[in-house]
């Protein structure tokens, strides 16, 4: 008992550095911006080098952890992603800005895929829901990672000062947590690339669509809200802080809702849940009624991805850790790929519309609850 209480609290360490790490990229941003003398497009392709790395260390990570297990996987991503973020925070030009990206993204998307099939194995031993939590302390260690860089940084703090403390935070959170990571289930697979084969490639869509949601809200959330006039500029991000919060709020007691509803009730009303959300938004009159929509998207978005990789997990028609890497894979393609897919349509029919297509898609979540909830609740 008190060694499973050790790897719980050991994933939950992983998802806190995962989060804590991405985060801490976020106030460095103007910075590098600044530094690098980049425009607006440039600073895009350049951003976009952190998603290539995470998609494709994440293929790779799925043969890998196969092999090798989860534990190496972990804390070799969270130290990777430990040692890059300084140089984020100095790199002198935009080459090498580039490639520390590349490999930061990349050790991003090892710990990924390492710490989602971890979970998977910690659930099952405990044999009650605990996935929702652990995704709840990605977002805890996100908003921690966010809010210490952004306090130091107005205290005057260097940016490379403030990533090597975060970085040296990270490192010996892992090194605590390391020796209680389980063992993992380990398979030959030769593949080097992994393909999703029958029930996982729902599930895989699936996260890509919840994703979707999720980059929608964050990149064109603020833009909607000030578009229809409903607040000033300046506080149009508020819509997304609700959302987050809604969200983190949501994994963090979403384990206790699994519990009691089981993963294909959890998927079918929180579908709706989030669907009626997206109806207030756009239909909202007044800002308070459009933040409502944004609180009702996020806490009904926010279980199902923890339930997709627990159903992950649980098929048999794939090795769980190549299946666990083919959902974080094409989930993160998702939300890469979405909001510039919005951004298209959106210069066709208008942002609203655009939005109203995401309700639309959104349907298929509790529409397909029950076929991709099968294999376990």
């Amino acid at each position: 008992m008190k060694q499973d209480s050790a790897s719980r609290h050991a994933t939950r360490a992983a998802f806190l550095v995962a989060g804590f790490g991405v985060a801490c990229w976020a106030p460095l941003v103007p910075l590098a911006k600044a530094r690098l003398a980049v425009d607006d497009g440039t600073l895009g392709l350049l951003l976009l080098c952190l998603g290539l790395g995470s998609v494709v260390a994440m293929q790779l990570a799925g043969p890998l952890t196969s092999r090798i297990g989860a534990r190496p996987a972990v804390i070799a991503g969270g130290i990777g992603q430990a040692v890059l973020l300084p140089f984020l925070a100095f790199a002198p030009d935009i080459w090498t800005m580039a490639a520390a990206l590349l490999l930061f993204g990349g050790f991003l998307g090892v710990i990924e895929v390492g710490m989602n099939v971890h979970a998977v194995e910690v659930e099952k031993r405990a044999d009650r829901p605990l996935m929702s939590g652990f995704h709840g302390l990605f977002s805890v260690g996100g908003f921690i990672g966010a809010s210490m860089m952004t306090l130091g940084l107005s205290m005057g703090l260097g940016p490379v000062t403030g990533a090597i403390v975060a970085a040296v935070l990270m490192v010996v959170t892992l090194i605590v947590a390391a020796p209680h990571f389980i063992r993992t289930p380990r398979v030959d697979e030769p593949a080097l690339f992994v393909v999703p084969r029958g029930i996982v490639i729902l599930l895989a869509l699936l996260a890509a669509l919840t994703f979707l949601t999720e980059g929608a809200i964050l990149d064109w959330g603020a833009l909607l809200l000030s578009g229809k006039g409903l607040v000033p500029t300046a506080q149009a991000g508020l819509g997304y802080s609700v959302f987050a919060i809604a969200m983190t709020l949501g994994r963090l007691t979403g384990d206790a809702v699994v519990a009691r509803l089981g993963d294909r009730r959890t998927m079918l009303w929180g579908g709706v849940l989030a669907i009626v959300g997206y109806v207030v938004l756009l239909t909202a009159p007044v800002a308070m009624i459009a933040f409502a929509g944004f609180l009702l998207i996020g806490l009904g978005a926010s279980n199902t991805v923890p339930v997709l990789f627990r159903q992950a997990g649980a098929q048999t028609v794939m090795p769980s850790g190549l299946a666990i890497a083919s959902v974080t894979t094409v989930g993160y393609a998702g939300i890469l790929a979405g909001p510039a897919g919005v951004g298209f349509v959106a210069q066709v029919i208008g942002l609203p519309n655009a939005f109203w297509i995401l309700a639309v898609l959104l349907v298929l979540v509790p529409l397909c609850a029950g076929v991709a909830t099968a294999t376990r609740d």
